[in-house]
C-alpha cells in the first residue's frame, strides 16, 4: 500500500457513517494502483499525490465526491458522472462508484499524464489579455489638480490603475460617477489602492 496520511485517516472518521465505507473504497482503490501513490489534505479534503495532485475526495452532509485533477484526461465516458462535481456525481453508495480495478486503472492513467508532464486542461488554456485601459479625461483632469493623487497613482502598477479606472467608467449615472471620482482622488492622494478596505 502508498503512503498514508494520519490526517486522512482522521478525516474519514469524522466522516458522516454513509460516507465512510465510500471515502475507504476510493482511498483502498488509488492506493492498489501503486506504492508510490501519496496523500495530502488540500482545502481541508484528501487528495492523493503523484509528481503533483492526483485526484481528491470529500464528504458532505448526504453524498460524496470524488474527481480527478486532470478529469476531462482521465475519465473520457460522460456517463461517469457530472463534471461539477468531479468526474462521478453524487455518490451516496458505494453502488455509484466504478469497480476498484477501474478506479486504479484511472489513477494509473493519472499518474502518467504526471509522469509525461502533462498539464492539466484548465491549466493549459492560455489566458486572454485585457484589452489595454485609457484613463478617462474627468479622471484625469481631477489627478492633475492633486499633485499628490497623481504621483500616487503613477507609481501605482497597471492593475491597481485599471481598478479605478474601471470602477469610474462602470458608473450608471452621471451623479455616481461624480461621487466615485472625487472618493477616488481621495483614496489615491492617500496611498490606497480600489480594493483597500479589503486588505487588497
Amino acid at each position: 500500500m502508498g503512503k498514508k496520511d494520519p490526517h486522512v485517516d482522521a478525516y474519514i472518521a469524522k466522516a458522516a457513517p454513509f460516507a465512510q465505507p465510500i471515502l475507504t473504497y476510493i482511498r483502498e482503490a488509488a492506493h492498489s494502483a501503486s506504492p508510490d501513490i501519496g496523500e495530502d489534505m488540500k482545502w481541508s479534503h484528501p487528495h492523493f499525490v503523484y509528481k503533483g495532485m492526483i485526484a481528491g475526495m470529500a464528504a458532505f452532509k448526504a453524498h460524496c465526491a470524488f474527481g480527478f485533477w486532470k478529469g476531462k484526461l482521465v475519465v473520457d465516458d460522460p456517463g461517469e458522472g457530472t463534471e461539477a462535481m468531479g468526474q462521478f456525481g453524487r455518490i451516496a453508495t458505494v453502488k455509484d462508484l466504478p469497480p476498484k480495478k477501474v478506479l486504479s486503472g484511472y489513477v494509473k492513467k493519472a499518474m502518467k499524464l504526471n509522469d509525461e508532464g502533462v498539464p492539466s486542461p484548465m491549466q493549459s488554456k492560455p489566458k486572454t489579455p485585457k484589452p489595454p485601459f485609457v484613463v478617462p479625461r474627468d479622471l484625469a483632469a481631477a489627478l492633475k489638480a492633486n499633485k499628490k493623487a497623481l504621483a500616487t497613482f503613477g507609481g501605482f502598477p497597471p492593475s491597481a490603475q485599471r481598478e479605478y479606472v474601471e470602477w469610474i467608467t462602470e458608473a450608471k449615472t452621471d451623479a455616481t460617477r461624480t461621487k466615485r471620482l472625487a472618493t477616488a482622488v481621495e483614496w489615491i492622494a492617500e496611498g490606497k489602492r480600489r480594493m483597500w478596505k479589503y486588505g487588497a
